[in-house]
């Protein structure tokens, strides 16, 4: 096994020192990834918090010149729109990201993730479960996210490359990129949902809450190109109590969904889904599959202070970017917003 996924201790210590060495390149988007990934860690943000704001005063200062001069700024035209929501917020008054419990949730308010690109408020949907990928879009083949990769190798006879998410929502937060050559669209295939699966098993052995997300075509899904979200949970989120009855518990969860401990059985209940053009969310941990079918995205109103319901938020974990709302969510109005995307006949 790699030596990268010996603990979680070793994990964290790579993925923290692969940040350091973004930071020096001193461009753009590696700037505003490794200032999203330490204001979710207040001990990273504090070890960084000094060559970041350098680093921003260094940018905006070569940017400033560039304007006066009339030379055009090379950078990635959505890293400009973030960078500037970061300079009319003034670097000294970026928050770090809170959370709390709420009932049987949790809620986070994520200040730097608010600024991300909304790339999905115009999506329409084809009425099928995938759509061809598109060399001219967003994908993991761009020249410029070779530098934002924080490990890529072969995993039980697959190439995977890791990615840092830029704007991240969850400890450690990673996107796996499985074959990333081959162009895959968003779309699992059975071989595919058995190997993140068993992925998912034998890393728990030694990185300890590891959890893998999977956003469907439909779901919120912000990427064609086939990617799973790595994060890690030591409590595990909502999704995973014992108390609820997906779980054996006695607790109704607030949409339907349904636990499975074999990847064939999970397989077939997948399929099914897409045989019916049905929307759904995943969350794989290493003792069950979570599936959730949802309604298609786009047909239920989102609240303000968010950007959608992914398999984060059905996992019932609430991202807010509004410190206010943050504040005063209660458990009714989370579970009232779970079961809106809920569907029946399930």
């Amino acid at each position: 096994m790699n030596k990268l996924f010996s603990s979680l201790d070793n994990f964290r210590q790579q993925f923290n020192q692969g940040l350091n060495q973004l930071l020096d390149k001193q461009q753009l988007g590696p700037f505003i990834l490794c200032l999203a990934n330490a204001t979710n860690d207040q001990q990273l943000f504090e070890q960084l918090k000094k060559p970041l704001k350098n680093q921003f005063e260094l940018l905006l200062n070569q940017y400033q010149q560039a304007l006066k001069s009339g030379i055009q700024i090379d950078a990635v035209e959505e890293d400009l729109l973030v960078f500037l929501e970061i300079h009319e917020l003034g670097f000294d008054n970026i928050q770090l990201t809170q959370q709390r419990i709420e009932s049987h949730w949790q809620c986070q308010f994520n200040q730097l993730r608010s600024f991300r690109p909304r790339r999905m408020i115009n999506f329409r949907h084809n009425g099928e479960m995938s759509t061809p990928f598109d060399e001219n879009q967003f994908h993991f083949n761009k020249p410029f996210m070779p530098k934002e990769c924080f490990w890529s190798g072969d995993y039980n006879k697959k190439r995977l490359d890791i990615f840092y998410n830029k704007y991240p929502f969850a400890d450690l937060h990673g996107l796996i990129v499985p074959q990333r050559e081959s162009c895959f669209s968003q779309l699992l295939s059975e071989d595919m949902h058995i190997y993140i699966w068993q992925l998912t098993q034998n890393l728990s052995l030694t990185l300890p809450g590891l959890g893998v997300g999977y956003n469907s075509y439909g779901a919120y899904a912000s990427v064609n190109h086939l990617h799973f979200q790595m994060f890690f949970h030591q409590q595990g989120l909502p999704i995973s109590h014992s108390h609820w009855i997906h779980n054996g518990g006695s607790i109704q969860y607030p949409i339907n969904v349904v636990a499975c401990e074999d990847a064939r059985e999970s397989w077939t209940l997948i399929n099914d889904l897409h045989q019916n053009k049905q929307a759904y969310n995943l969350l794989y941990m290493p003792d069950k599959i979570f599936i959730m079918p949802r309604k298609l995205q786009g047909t239920v109103d989102v609240p303000e202070w968010g950007s959608g319901f992914t398999w984060y938020e059905l996992s019932g974990a609430l991202l807010q970017f509004n410190q206010l709302s943050y504040k005063e969510l209660s458990a009714i109005e989370i579970e009232n917003l779970l079961k809106k995307h809920s569907i029946k006949n399930f």
